[in-house]
C-alpha cells in the first residue's frame, strides 16, 4: 500500500497533489519493508538526481538488490548499465534473466543485439523459451475469465 501510495504521489493520481518529495519518503519506508519496486523506483531516483541529491552508486545499489531477489526492471536497468560500460556479455546475461522473468522489453533488446551481431540466436532462443514461460505461469482460468 505504501509503494501504491508513493506512486500516487510522484504522479499527481486519485486527487493527490503531484509530490516528489512525499513519493520518496514513502518509496523509503516502503524498501525498509523491501519492497522490491519501491528499490527499483529509488534506484531511478537516485541515479537520475529526480527529488533527491543524483548518487549514481546509490541508484544502482537499489536496482542490484531489487534484481537479486527477481525484480525484472531492476535486472533490465543493470544489463542497460554495463551495455553502456561496453560489458555487452554481462549485458546479455542480464536482459536475459529479465526476459526469463517476464520482461518484454529486455526479450526485445536482446533480438535487436541479435541482428547487431553483439548476441546469438542461441541466446535469443533461450530467453525467448523463459518468456514464454513466465507468461504461462502468470495465466489462470480466473484471469482468463476475467477479460
Amino acid at each position: 500500500a505504501t509503494e501504491f501510495l508513493a506512486h500516487a504521489y510522484y504522479h499527481g493520481n486519485y486527487g493527490l497533489q503531484h509530490d516528489i518529495p512525499q513519493a520518496i519518503e514513502l518509496w523509503t519506508e516502503a524498501v525498509n519493508l523491501d519492497n522490491l519496486d519501491a528499490h527499483f523506483q529509488l534506484g531511478r531516483m537516485y541515479f537520475c538526481g529526480e527529488g533527491v541529491e543524483k548518487d549514481v552508486g546509490r541508484g544502482i545499489r537499489h536496482w542490484q538488490h531489487a534484481a537479486i531477489q527477481g525484480h525484472p526492471d531492476s535486472r533490465h536497468m543493470l544489463g542497460f548499465l554495463e551495455y553502456n560500460n561496453g560489458n555487452h556479455e554481462l549485458a546479455v546475461q542480464h536482459w536475459m534473466i529479465s526476459a526469463k522473468l517476464g520482461c518484454e522489453q529486455s526479450l526485445n533488446v536482446i533480438k535487436k543485439m541479435v541482428m547487431e551481431g553483439d548476441a546469438t540466436k542461441a541466446h535469443y532462443a533461450e530467453a525467448l523459451g523463459g518468456y514464454q514461460n513466465a507468461l504461462k505461469e502468470t495465466k489462470s482460468p480466473q484471469r482468463e475469465e476475467a477479460k
